[in-house]
């Protein structure tokens, strides 16, 4: 990765603005530095939090886990939600009181969520999902498995999917001013929200990123 030819106070103040959830156009406007080159900078930050979080996935969830896919991107007309056409697929694992982890995924098939919580999760752990038919392979599986209907309730106790759920909104929020990203480059928009959901205190994110930056593109 190349070393950015701005200064390195222009470089803070395009950390700052990132951190703050302030889109590329608008720090280049405010801080005076090419609308381009505030692009591309942006553009490395998430090439260095991809990389951070990439490198942190090993970890395996236990306890208590909520799991559940979501969609982004394509028309918002037509059918919305599971099979909509032109979205992209997005499976979520959240431990309770914990982290997030997220992968884009091809299909929803009960292969591809097992073998993905497979990976992830200590057996004998809970798993919570809805009632999609995926899940049902995870009755006969070494977790130990609850479900909600959506049809019926969003929340029987603590058998729910609220923490995920609450991802999913948080992430499409803030992927929402952006005004579409191009395909090939939404995993670094995913992992972006997910290491901002996995580091909530702002001075964290800014510790993390200008140590990253520092080492990469100063």
């Amino acid at each position: 990765m190349k070393r950015s030819k701005l200064s390195k106070e222009k470089q803070l103040k395009l950390i700052e603005h990132f951190v703050a959830g302030t889109t590329a156009r608008t720090a280049s406007a405010i801080i005076g530095v090419n609308r381009k080159t505030a692009i591309l900078y942006y553009y490395h930050l998430r090439e260095l939090i991809f990389e951070y979080e990439t490198e942190k996935e090993k970890e395996i969830f236990n306890g208590e886990i909520e799991v559940d896919e979501s969609y982004f991107g394509g028309k918002r007309k037509g059918k919305r939600g599971r099979g909509a056409k032109d979205k992209i697929p997005v499976f979520g694992l959240l431990k309770r009181g914990g982290k997030v982890y997220v992968k884009i995924i091809n299909n929803t098939t009960s292969t591809t969520l097992f073998g993905i919580i497979k990976q992830k999760v200590q057996p004998d752990s809970i798993v919570y999902t809805d009632s999609y038919r995926s899940y049902n392979i995870l009755d006969v599986s070494e977790f130990k498995h609850f479900r909600i209907n959506h049809d019926e309730k969003f929340a029987e106790e603590k058998n729910h999917i609220n923490g995920i759920e609450n991802f999913w909104n948080q992430a499409k929020r803030h992927l929402r001013k952006f005004n579409g990203i191009p395909k090939e480059h939404f995993h670094l928009f995913i992992k972006e929200c997910q290491f901002r959901f996995n580091n909530k205190d702002i001075e964290k994110q800014l510790e993390i990123i200008y140590n990253l930056a520092k080492r990469e593109l100063f």
